[in-house]
């Protein structure tokens, strides 16, 4: 059985806390981010249940409908000018940003396990989140460890690394997003990270574990429930420790079994684009 235990400097180089912000900058940037105009699209549909949806703060365009990240030097976008107080926090920290935007995830909303910034040039960038409005059934999985982050702090994680979110039971989780560019700022952030003290190592899954959920997949899918059997092997990755892309293996099992090879096909190329691997 593989220790519970999560080594702190393996779970530091994923995620950790950087700065400290003061409690009234908090909920002022939160009353902004609840109270703007904001006009939230759904994006990245394939890594996600739905429930999830992001505005730009800050972009190539100016327009904050504009929500697919890409590099670029940003610019502030219409909504920001309507956001006095996240503008003064993002040019205090004199950032390099690539891409700012406000991310919210509904309750019973999950971002299905994936890598990011694949598709983007390949120089040093981080991303920053700052918890604007959350719940403690709103986490992080990063490497079998379940982590919320909680509000007063920035955050930083590598998205790099396989992760994916999750909203169980709500209010909506509401945060801060920027991308950044590696230089002097960012490194003199970065110098006070710690390793988050609310990590804790998920279960590892067991043979009689994936068994009992991959039988009860295969009875709603022969029922016709196909979508709800593929969800409910896609949140084993919120319940326990699974080796990278194992719930993408059991979908594409899942259908191999039923004779649906197209469907099987699929979600092999799913793995491969949402965990950045080479094309099978």
């Amino acid at each position: 059985m593989e220790d519970e235990a999560r080594p702190t400097h393996v779970l530091a180089g994923q995620v950790a806390q950087l700065e400290r912000l003061d409690a009234s900058l908090i909920e002022r940037l939160r009353h902004e981010a609840l109270t703007a105009p904001a006009s939230w699209k759904a994006e990245y549909g394939d890594y996600q249940s739905g429930g999830w949806w992001t505005t730009s703060l800050m972009n190539a365009s100016g327009d904050a409908g504009d929500v697919r990240i890409g590099d670029c030097t940003a610019r502030s976008t219409t909504l920001l000018q309507h956001m006095p107080v996240t503008a003064g926090l993002l040019a205090d920290l004199g950032l390099s940003y690539m891409w700012v935007r406000l991310a919210r995830l509904e309750a019973n909303a999950f971002l299905w396990e994936h890598r990011d910034y694949d598709e983007l040039d390949q120089v040093e960038r981080h991303r920053l989140h700052i918890p604007l409005h959350t719940n403690s059934s709103a986490f992080l999985v990063t490497g079998g460890t379940k982590v919320h982050m909680a509000g007063g702090r920035i955050w930083r994680l590598t998205p790099t690394y396989a992760h994916g979110v999750c909203n169980l039971l709500g209010p909506d989780r509401i945060h801060l997003i920027a991308d950044v560019y590696a230089d002097e700022a960012y490194d003199r952030l970065a110098g006070c990270a710690d390793a988050p003290v609310s990590a804790e190592r998920l279960p590892t899954a067991t043979d009689a574990v994936l068994t009992e959920r991959f039988a009860a997949a295969r009875r709603l899918a022969d029922l016709g429930y196909i979508d709800a059997a593929e969800q409910l092997l896609l949140r084993l990755f919120y319940c326990v420790a699974l080796p990278e892309g194992t719930v993408y293996d059991l979908i594409a099992d899942l259908h191999t079994g039923r004779g649906d090879a197209e469907s099987c096909r699929r979600w092999t190329v799913a793995k491969s684009k949402l965990l950045a691997f080479a094309a099978p």
